[in-house]
């Protein structure tokens, strides 16, 4: 009932910064996006698990995991039914695969982001920090 696409993905250096963006629609024509109340940005490296990052409420309510606080910054556009992920990279290199995702239709964000929660799920997109 949710599509979402991300796009932004890419090389970064480390230290360096990057904006993430996912594009949100409902799948059934003229269903209103205003019904998507809680977003979020998970991220999966290779091997590992896919882990929350950070999730937004329809009115701006933010959680964060504790190892992206300070770095990372969630925000959302509902008018223009974006959501985006401003990073600042680590030092550490590597590639992982960053994906946005909604919760059910009328439910909002809890303090957990938890990715059994989150029901549609975008594709993803690759961000590599490489020097």
């Amino acid at each position: 009932q949710v599509d979402l696409v991300e796009s932004g993905g890419g090389s970064v250096q480390p230290g360096g910064s990057l904006r993430l963006f996912c594009e949100y629609s409902r799948s059934l024509y003229g269903a209103s996006t205003s019904d998507i109340y809680c977003l979020g940005w998970f991220r999966q490296a290779p091997g590992k698990e896919r882990e929350g990052v950070a999730s937004i409420g329809r009115a701006g309510t933010i959680n964060y995991a504790d190892s992206v606080k300070g770095r990372f910054t969630i925000s959302r556009d509902n008018a223009k039914n974006r959501l985006y992920l401003q990073m600042s990279s680590r030092v550490l290199e590597g590639t992982t695969m960053y994906y946005c995702a909604a919760r059910p239709l009328w439910t909002p964000c809890t303090t957990a982001i938890e990715r059994t929660s989150f029901t549609y799920w975008g594709q993803g997109t690759q961000v590599t920090i490489s020097s």
